[in-house]
């Protein structure tokens, strides 16, 4: 229990992110549900459990701007979220039809595997070792590895963190990548990325390693740390299903298929990012003519090919 509650140490490393970041309430929660409910009248059925239920049980980041986080209400908010609330409108016309809970990175898969949850969305990287033991939606968004340095720093590229210590989250493809290609790197590994962040801002750590999108906003708000200018590990997150549950993925990956298709995703990101992270993230998304998925069957999983 003690892994799945976010920790309270370093939320204000949260807050700046947001500010940052100029997260907004998002605007996809206050539209009607009407619409939604009609389009998907003709797709798979949600399972019988969840249907009578009447409502959605999903892990989410609690501390990832703009992915998933506590906002100063208290109140879950972000870019998964959002799509969350997009499943509860189309399986109960309501958006409030969800119950969520924090899935820091050590945390997915077990409240998957244990039903504590239906659905993680939660920065979701897929790789094929994960897809032995639980099953993903198609892709949603493209990610990529960066890396977050002081400015004055002496790591200017992934060959320096070489005998430096690099701070990412247990469990995290980075986490893993770094323990098999970079030798002599000290990886310090934290349950959540806000206690990356705390490490980093304390001295602690002489970089951290995670996701652009989330050390994007943490770069534009600390003025004494930059991103480097290496891109690494460039993987799709998925939405996270226990193994087995085929009528949810077929229902889930249909919704992802209609919110593409009418551009939704767009609408999720500019509610959750300042305009000048739009354009930059805007062919991350499914949209109407950009679609991705993930590496083909067979193929080697990124975090095993080193650079």
């Amino acid at each position: 229990m003690k892994r799945i509650i976010l920790a309270t140490a370093g939320v204000g490393l949260v807050a700046v992110c947001t500010a940052a970041i100029g997260l907004a309430q998002p605007s996809s929660t206050t539209t009607g549900p009407a619409a939604a409910v009609k389009a998907e009248a003709t797709l798979p059925p949600l399972p019988a459990e969840i249907r009578d239920r009447k409502r959605f049980n999903v892990g989410v980041k609690c501390d990832a701007v703009p992915f998933g986080y506590t906002n100063a209400l208290g109140k879950n908010a972000g870019f998964d979220v959002d799509i969350a609330k997009w499943f509860a409108r189309y399986a109960f016309g309501r958006a409030q039809r969800v119950s969520f809970f924090c899935a820091p990175t050590p945390a997915r898969e077990p409240l998957l595997t244990t039903n504590r949850v239906d659905l993680v969305i939660s920065t979701f990287t897929y790789t094929t070792d994960r897809d032995t033991r639980i099953d993903f939606s198609r892709a949603y968004f493209k990610s990529t590895g960066r890396l977050l340095v002081k400015n004055d720093s002496p790591i200017r590229s992934l060959a320096d963190i070489r005998g430096k210590k690099v701070a990412t989250t247990t469990g995290s493809i980075y986490d893993r990548w770094m323990k098999r290609c970079f030798s002599g790197t000290e990886v310090l590994v934290t349950d959540t990325i806000t206690s990356a962040l705390l490490a980093f801002s304390q001295g602690r750590a002489d970089a951290v390693m995670f996701d652009d999108t989330v050390l994007a906003g943490q770069a534009a708000a600390d003025r004494t740390a930059k991103l480097t200018d290496d891109t690494f590990l460039a993987l799709p997150y998925g939405i996270g299903i226990k193994q087995g549950n085929v009528a949810l993925k077929r229902w889930v990956d249909s919704r992802l298929e209609l919110m593409r298709k009418k551009d939704t995703f767009f609408s999720i990101l500019k509610a959750n990012v300042a305009p000048r992270f739009v354009g930059p993230f805007s062919n991350s998304i499914l949209r109407p003519k950009v679609t991705f998925g993930y590496a083909a069957p067979g193929s080697p999983s990124a975090d095993t090919i080193c650079p």
